[in-house]
């Protein structure tokens, strides 16, 4: 797909949504299950299934990256999805976009070993590499842009709700899914 039929696409679905704004509330599903030891199965759309492992010192058979390794890939792809779809609509062209990214983790609140440790990120390092032959203040507006207006991004450093329902044996468990 071109530059222009990315804009043209783009262009078409802001024309839709500002004719019928609530054409703008749209959800996204997914559905992931165990499937033996460690290892995962997530299914979204009609997309084969993706499979979640865990590296061998973890638990797992090395069958897939892991959940956090994915939400890496999610904050870097989307960044680079958000990078193409916003130059092409401001007519900003981009010869290559690449997104490396770091996410440090210790494994003593995962374990529950230290409670004083969140199980999760403590921080997350992305390094973008944007190469374009447009000018530097194009540049600069673009990135401002997709750094404000990325899903994942916004979604990792903005508090969210996040809410469950647990069923045990088909019958559904009161559960606190906020962090202790």
């Amino acid at each position: 797909m071109s530059q222009e039929s990315v804009k043209a696409a783009l262009m078409q679905a802001i024309a839709g949504i500002q004719a019928n704004p609530g054409a703008a509330k749209v959800v996204f599903r997914a559905d992931t299950q165990l499937e033996e030891d460690v290892r995962c199965v997530a299914r979204v759309r009609d997309f084969p299934p993706i499979v979640i492992d865990e590296p061998p010192d973890l638990g797992g058979a090395d069958a897939g990256a892991n959940p956090v390794e994915l939400l890496l890939v999610a904050l870097g792809a989307c960044q680079e999805i958000v990078y193409s779809a916003y130059a092409a609509v401001l007519d900003i062209p981009l010869t290559s976009v690449k997104v490396n990214l770091r996410g440090y983790l210790d494994l003593r609140g995962l374990f529950g070993i230290d409670p004083s440790i969140p199980p999760g990120y403590q921080k997350i390092l992305f390094e973008t590499e944007v190469h374009s032959p447009a000018d530097t203040a194009s540049l600069r507006k673009l990135v401002h842009t997709v750094e404000t207006h990325c899903p994942v991004l916004d979604t990792l450093v903005r508090a969210v709700e996040v809410s469950g329902r647990i069923t045990v044996n088909g019958q559904l468990l009161e559960a606190d899914t906020q962090p202790a």
